[in-house]
């Protein structure tokens, strides 16, 4: 059996290796329980909840989601029930899990998010923090914070300084340079980097003349943005020192290799777990086959093995 461990913060104190590099993506899981009913969830190497804010959200008005050729649009508005009942009613369940738990966090400021980061350091069934920055900033007009390098990296410096957990910072496809985003958030302390977020995407009701979307422009996933995804992995890579965790179309474990050999260390299946619940085991389970059958004994002789020389 090949060596599918996977360290995710080599340099903090507070360590994050995983069993395996399959995790399970923010806003396609919930927070873990809803899928335990279907499949066996400790055999991830990690989940990450959903999209978490300090007070309760109810979201946006639906319909919510709609299919796409080759591709799901949503507008979910970040619904959640906020940190308070996260914290009392999930955290105590994840504690007793064996698979650890990344809690997704999004705030409105940079305080808010200094202030998710302290109020989840002594949480136990916490592993780690994924840090949400395409959310908008409403002291700089309602720009996302992933679109700007400076204010990226005032979160994750606030993000990090409050707290001692490992830090993933996830990225918005939605800018003209993600590498000089990345750059900054690595320079400001994050562990990891998560590559990428939903690429924006509208659908329009031709007998209704609207957008399909109460709110027009919604996130696109799924395999559609699978090729960018991996562009920008491709790119980040070879950018930066942290390990990379890849989600964007992931489906089955051809695809999880194509983003391993670009240099991502881990990747984390989405929306492909709404049409199949078994899709990260299954991924897992053809992964490490396969690297039976090449005769690779690890993980790490996967990773990078696609990236031309110097780039």
């Amino acid at each position: 059996m090949p060596n599918l461990q996977v360290d995710l913060a080599p340099h903090c104190p507070r360590e994050l290796r995983l069993r395996n590099p399959v995790l399970v993506a923010s806003g396609c899981f919930g927070y873990g329980l809803e899928y335990a009913r279907w499949i066996d969830i400790q055999r991830l190497g990690a989940i990450v909840s959903k999209g978490t804010t300090l007070e309760p959200r109810l979201g946006n008005p639906p319909p919510r989601l709609v299919e796409t050729p080759a591709g799901l649009l949503n507008s979910i508005g970040l619904q959640n029930p906020g940190l308070g009942r996260v914290v009392e009613e999930y955290a105590p369940l994840w504690a007793q899990w064996q698979v650890p738990v990344l809690l997704n966090i999004s705030g409105e400021t940079v305080s808010e998010y200094a202030e998710l980061a302290r109020r989840l350091e002594e949480v136990p069934g916490v592993a780690g923090l994924e840090v949400n920055i395409s959310c908008p900033n409403v002291e700089a007009g309602g720009m996302a914070f992933g679109v700007d390098p400076q204010q990226a990296a005032a979160v994750t410096r606030a993000v990090c300084t409050a707290t001692t957990l490992p830090v993933l910072v996830k990225l918005t496809p939605n800018v003209t340079d993600i590498v000089a985003v990345a750059q900054a958030v690595v320079e400001a302390g994050a562990d990891a980097l998560t590559l990428i977020n939903t690429v924006c995407g509208m659908v329009m009701d031709v007998a209704a003349r609207r957008p399909v979307l109460p709110r027009g422009i919604g996130g696109l996933s799924g395999p559609a943005i699978r090729p960018i995804a991996l562009a920008l992995v491709y790119q980040v890579a070879g950018a930066v020192d942290v390990p990379i965790v890849a989600v964007g179309g992931i489906c089955t474990a051809h695809d999880a290799m194509e983003f391993f050999l670009a240099g991502a260390a881990a990747v984390q299946v989405g929306s492909a777990c709404f049409a199949d619940p078994q899709a990260p085991l299954r991924i897992l389970d053809d992964l490490a086959a396969w690297m039976s059958r090449q005769g690779l004994g690890s993980l790490e002789q996967l990773v990078g093995a696609g990236r031309q020389k110097g780039v």
